[in-house]
């Protein structure tokens, strides 16, 4: 026997004789730690008979963490996702022979004991003196599911996880009241259900449900005899006795616990002889989780429903607190999906743009009036590999999406049209719109400050110009809004001033994807702000929904592992506009479609409007439009960190010497509503009459068939737009482009590489173009506009 200490006092293993004593009388003892020698027990501060009264006798289970369904709106399965895959199930839908070898093989005596075997536990301390180490341990069925509980409350939390499973006495006298507390509150039955749902049996199965599904791909009710045995001997090792990557010593094991059952008579000899001699035969299910597991294209709109989870608090104060639920589980998720335009957006993706093509392409629909996202897919599929991505084309960077968004071209135009029609100005407003103008200044901002036409480092005020000398104003918003003209939009964004713009686009939730505050210059007139499809189509779905804004939703209902519905945020609409304007832009984009740049787009069998956008050095190009009854976005460009310029260029097998808003994202948009809205409904839109006023000096078309009203020929100085393999050149040097082409953002050609960036030059200093002259200058970073590099 250990000598007492120094000062008096039991020696460790003195302490666990007397603990041990007193544990019989109260029905507690000792398990598994009969290791000798003081240090390797381990005592803390509670590992002593007084401080066993002090342990709570309260055990806080944890809900166990559970796989997540998420559904479509007719609920239909998009993916599934978990934290740990787990499918709880009652004892009812376990095996017999499942419950039976559990038994047999960690804890023979479970009926017959209490929360902890006294006899296991001389037997286990007599092994173990044999053997001078801890060779058996006796920890029950119960004592298990004890520690398995304190796992599973510890999560991810490697600390925690490894304080749940030390070997002290402290933990293990915790462990055994708990026990006790667990064998009184929930009987033999219940004690083994919980068991088998929350034991690990290797391959990332939690629970005996999708251990069963794991390895032999059926429930956990239809386990055979050698079935139920296989996995009950994986539970000791996972690792070692994995059948998967070792059939042998899984063998091996299932057989001990054959044997095991039939010593136990829950079986005859007979009976284990006859299953020993089966092989290990597996019909193994690959673990799949996340939104890599999403059907029908649909990744990407699953991990954005996951970022809406993450960070709404209507889920959760803090981002953690509602990581903890998502990562719990168990949750059935019904989202906005609507499969046939999730289907039509990826047919429509997949018939114009290739995966492994240079260029990507995503693709945003939303419902007017509801804000409900109906599709959301692109060319480059979710996931690691080759040509996949992570990056959510259709979304803000914080929901995750590009880390900028991208540049809208033209497409900004309508936004500048309803401020200013919404503060009074007539829709037949005549500017001059000169083929190339100087920026007016000063122009207000909302701070009561002014924007200046500062010179550029060459000395010269920066400058808009229209895409070819044809396009001479005057102009009336009527024909300007169709053929995207430069200068008119300048000068309107020049009169009305920068705040009306401002306070609309926040009306339209139109903020840029990285999140800063939109820019407030006249270089917005042309688009050269970055924005993500989702932002661009729920805009326009204002104008559908007769100037109402509603907010984005994509979750329709959520229940727990319980079946509780939960609270899911609900869309916010607010009125951003009045109608009469709502119905003006409808009237305006309705002739974009009809026969402006947006042609090639236009429905034949329902009411539909849009814009056309393609920006400098056609980085990026754009359509997005609606009907009444759907708004949908399209961008075709470069998503990594490689800008591309789509010229000379073949994409989904069709060769594009020049690519722009309506010969590509046009058609991708067109067929993509179209099929979404086959069968349903077409309501029309309310328009207004917009009289073509008298515009002395022609320009209305910029062709030879002006006719000194601006009603001349559509296509005249501007390509066809029912031709895509004849786009219009870019600009030239110094010199903006159209709608149709690179410069709806800003211009065309390059001046020579100066020491410093412009004033309008990229956010970085290195050959960033201006977005209003088309020059580039390498050097120190410019003050506004300008891509910055993603």
């Amino acid at each position: 026997m250990g000598k007492k200490r120094s000062g008096g006092g039991l020696t460790g293993p003195q302490q666990a004789a007397k603990f041990l004593g007193v544990s019989v009388l109260s029905g507690v003892v000792l398990a598994g730690i009969a290791i000798p020698g003081a240090g390797a027990l381990g005592l803390a501060a509670k590992g002593t008979v007084e401080g066993f009264d002090e342990i709570p006798a309260n055990l806080k289970t944890p809900p166990l963490s559970q796989r997540t369904t998420i559904l479509d709106a007719e609920g239909g399965l998009i993916a599934t996702v978990y934290s740990r895959d787990r499918q709880v199930v009652p004892l009812t839908a376990i095996s017999p022979y499942m419950q039976k070898a559990i038994v047999a093989i960690e804890d023979s005596r479970f009926y017959e004991h209490g929360a902890v075997d006294l006899k296991g536990i001389l037997r286990a301390v007599n092994r173990n003196a044999q053997e001078g180490g801890a060779a058996q341990g006796a920890s029950t069925l119960t004592q298990q599911y004890v520690k398995n509980v304190f796992v599973e409350e510890a999560g991810d939390d490697e600390s925690k996880v490894r304080e749940a499973q030390e070997k002290s006495l402290g933990r293990k006298i915790r462990e055994l009241k708990y026990s006790i507390q667990v064998e009184e509150e929930l009987g033999k039955k219940k004690i083994l259900e919980n068991y088998l749902n929350i034991t690990y049996f290797g391959q990332q199965a939690y629970g005996i449900e999708s251990a069963a599904q794991r390895y032999f791909s059926k429930p956990a009710k239809d386990l055979t005899l050698e079935e139920s045995a296989l996995l009950a001997g994986v539970v000791q090792s996972p690792s070692r006795f994995d059948p998967v990557n070792d059939a042998q010593e899984a063998m091996k094991r299932r057989n001990v616990v054959l044997q095991r059952m039939a010593d136990m008579r829950d079986i005859s000899q007979a009976e284990a002889d006859e299953a020993k001699k089966k092989p290990v035969t597996l019909k193994v299910t690959r673990p799949k989780n996340g939104c890599i597991t999403a059907v029908k294209g649909a990744g990407f709109f699953c991990d954005y429903v996951r970022n809406t989870f993450l960070s709404d608090p209507v889920f959760g104060k803090t981002r953690e607190e509602r990581a903890k639920i998502w990562n719990q589980g168990g949750l059935t998720v019904r989202t906005t999906l609507d499969p046939q335009s999730q289907d039509a957006a990826n047919a429509s993706i997949k018939d114009h743009v290739h995966e492994d093509d240079s260029i990507a392409t995503a693709v945003t629909m939303v419902q007017p009036g509801t804000g409900r996202v109906l599709a959301m897919g692109q060319s480059k599929p979710y996931g690691f590999g080759k040509n996949e991505t992570q990056i959510n084309y259709s979304v803000d960077k914080r929901m995750g999406g590009s880390n900028f968004g991208f540049q809208v071209g033209s497409t900004f135009k309508p936004f500048i049209a309803a401020a200013a029609i919404e503060r009074g100005m007539e829709p037949t407003k005549v500017y001059s719109a000169p083929n190339k103008m100087e920026y007016p200044s000063p122009v207000p901002r909302c701070d009561g400050s002014n924007w200046q036409n500062l010179p550029l480092a060459n000395g010269k005020l920066q400058t808009a110009e229209n895409e070819t000398p044809e396009e001479q104003g005057p102009y009336a918003l009527k024909t300007a809004m169709e053929k995207s003209i430069n200068t008119y939009f300048v000068q309107m964004i020049s009169e009305i001033g920068l705040c009306p713009v401002t306070e609309m686009t926040q009306k339209l939730g139109v903020v840029p994807a990285s999140g800063v505050k939109l820019p407030e210059e006249p270089s917005i007139a042309l688009g050269s702000a970055e924005m993500s499809p989702l932002t661009m189509a729920n805009a326009y779905a204002t104008f559908a929904n007769r100037g109402v804004y509603c907010t984005p939703i994509a979750l329709e209902s959520i229940t727990d592992a319980h079946g509780k519905a939960l609270a899911v945020p609900k869309t916010k609409c607010d009125r951003a506009m009045s109608q009469d304007t709502a119905d003006t832009i409808n009237t305006l984009l309705r002739g974009v479609v009809d026969s402006g740049t947006g042609e090639r787009a236009g429905l034949t069998d329902r009411d539909n409007a849009g814009k056309t956008g393609t920006t400098d050095n056609r980085y990026n190009a754009w359509f997005v439009g609606y009907t009444p009854n759907l708004s949908g976005a399209v961008w075709v460009g470069s998503g990594g960190a490689k800008k591309i310029t789509m010229e000379d260029i073949t994409i989904g097998g069709q060769y594009y010497p020049k690519v722009f808003g309506g010969g590509l994202p046009g058609p991708i948009w067109k067929d993509a509503v179209s099929g979404s809205l086959s069968g349903r409904e077409a309501p029309g839109f309310v328009t207004v009459n917009i009289p073509e006023p008298s515009v002395p000096g022609g320009g209305g078309g910029g062709g030879g068939n002006g006719n000194g009203n601006g009603n001349g020929g559509n296509n005249g100085g501007r390509n066809n737009p029912t031709q895509p393999t004849t786009p219009h050149k870019p600009g030239k040097p110094g010199k903006p482009g159209g709608d149709n082409k690179p410069g709806d953002n800003r211009p065309g050609g390059a001046t020579a590489a100066g020491p410093t960036g412009g004033l309008f030059g990229g956010a970085t200093g290195g050959g960033a173009t201006d977005p209003v002259t088309g020059g580039t200058s390498a050097g120190a970073a410019g003050l506004i506009g300008g891509p910055e590099p993603q």
